[in-house]
């Protein structure tokens, strides 16, 4: 990885030494004016001195990684990469991918979105996109405006990583525009889908508590917020790893957007759901580009499982493989990949100013 980081940072940088960089993390609170209170939100950043060691986003299931709680930034004016995370999950999931690019020379922010984070989320929040597109446009408000981070990030290269639920969120913050008739047709036509089963599945929670709630009607949910455009102009390039709603994307919105789009598939031909399939986005989309991430599955984006996880996580009822290991590919060797591929997106489209 080491070497990669290496790379990334001579296309990013023109040479100046960032790979292997210390990076610090903090905790911000950042107000959302749309929020009844404050999104907490993480940053992971080059750091220059100071912080205490520490191991973010490790748990009983998921190992973490190595940073320094609030250390002092660097100077530079990195580039900002805001983060969506997956429904169900918090940023600190993607501190994986969030500390290799702040290696590199990224300052990257994630808000932990409410109504669909980890021990906070229903069914009812999850398909209101506009609600964390709104997220994503708060934050960079905070760092454009917040004085502590002037000569740290650079407000006019911005880019966006979202996976899976925080994918869409990447594309409607990015141009793209949904079709609410599409995502109710797409229910009806695939029940079996993660997203159209968590709605019909009569549970939610709340204050990390598991609690019951009516399946949700599709057809109840706001037309107007689900269809409006979400752009943020000051997005300049989004990358987006098994985005949601993959088949619910009106074409012409999509024929529209001027942003450079990554399209990133976890899987072989063949073997991606069609909830999440994109190489049909990226062709409609000018300009985009898409891969595929081989012998992988959607849940290879979540952090490397800690041993026995996938045990535990069977003998609790977790109806999800999330620490299901491919015999044929580890999780760590997905996740090398996917660091130099989402990390030569950002270097390739944020480099001077572009």
């Amino acid at each position: 990885m080491r070497s990669i980081l290496a790379m990334l940072t001579l296309a990013l940088a023109g040479g100046a030494a960032f790979a292997g960089q210390p990076v610090g993390v903090q905790t911000l609170a950042i107000a959302a004016p749309a929020r009844t209170k404050p999104l907490a939100v993480t940053v992971w950043y080059p750091a220059a001195s100071g912080g205490q060691r520490m191991t973010a986003g490790d748990n009983r299931i998921f190992e973490g990684t190595e940073v320094l709680r609030d250390a002092m930034p660097a100077k530079g004016d990195f580039p900002l990469i805001l983060l969506s995370h997956g429904s169900g999950s918090r940023a600190l999931g993607m501190a994986w991918i969030a500390t290799a690019l702040a290696e590199a020379g990224f300052v990257v922010a994630g808000p932990d979105h409410p109504g669909t984070s980890s021990g906070d989320s229903t069914p009812e929040a999850t398909p209101k996109i506009w609600e964390r597109t709104e997220d994503l446009s708060a934050v960079l408000d905070g760092f454009t405006t917040d004085k502590a981070w002037h000569g740290v990030v650079d407000p006019a290269r911005v880019g966006v990583l979202g996976f899976s639920l925080g994918g869409t969120a990447a594309m409607e913050i990015a141009g793209a525009r949904a079709s609410l008739d599409a995502y109710i047709a797409y229910c009806d036509s695939y029940p079996a889908m993660m997203d159209c089963r968590w709605f019909k599945g009569g549970r939610g929670f709340v204050n990390d508590e598991e609690i019951k709630v009516p399946p949700l009607d599709l057809r109840s949910i706001d037309r107007r917020r689900f269809e409006q455009s979400n752009r943020d102009p000051r997005i300049d390039v989004a990358v987006l790893v098994d985005p949601g709603l993959a088949t619910s994307f009106v074409p012409a919105s999509l024929a529209a957007i001027d942003t450079p789009l990554a399209f990133i598939n976890l899987g072989s031909s063949g073997e991606i759901p069609v909830a999440v399939l994109s190489d049909e986005l990226a062709t409609k989309t000018p300009g985009a580009t898409y891969r595929q991430i081989e012998k992988a599955d959607h849940f290879s984006f979540l952090p490397l499982c800690k041993p026995g996880s996938a045990a535990m996580l069977k003998q609790i009822g977790e109806p999800d493989p999330i620490c299901g290991e491919s015999p044929e590919r580890s999780r760590a060797d997905i996740h090398a990949e996917l660091v130099d591929q989402i990390g030569q997106a950002f270097a390739r489209m944020l480099k001077d100013g572009d």
